[in-house]
């Protein structure tokens, strides 16, 4: 799937990893239900999306903690622009 399909998406699908479910719904403004997703998954890559999130709220201490869990360093990026690395590297796996 590409950036582009993956941002058109009307809905998000189940098939889809933890981690790329929770950026789908953080673009659609919803936080919250990024974070519950992330938030008990595993992952070095929902791992990765969790200190995202944190970055994105402001909460820079979390956001640290999560950003060694997932083995990358912290983000200087634009959130825009860190969004879409995520994005990218994940559907480049998927």
């Amino acid at each position: 799937m590409t950036l582009e399909e993956f941002l058109q998406m009307s809905q998000c699908p189940k098939s889809l990893s933890p981690a790329l479910q929770a950026l789908w719904y953080d673009k659609q403004q919803n936080w919250h239900t990024a974070h519950e997703i992330v938030q008990n998954a595993g992952d070095a890559d929902s791992a990765w999306v969790h200190a995202y999130l944190h970055r994105e709220e402001g909460d820079i201490g979390n956001a640290r903690y999560w950003y060694g869990r997932s083995g990358r360093s912290e983000s200087k990026a634009s959130l825009t622009d860190e969004w879409q690395q995520i994005a990218e590297t994940l559907l480049a796996k998927a």
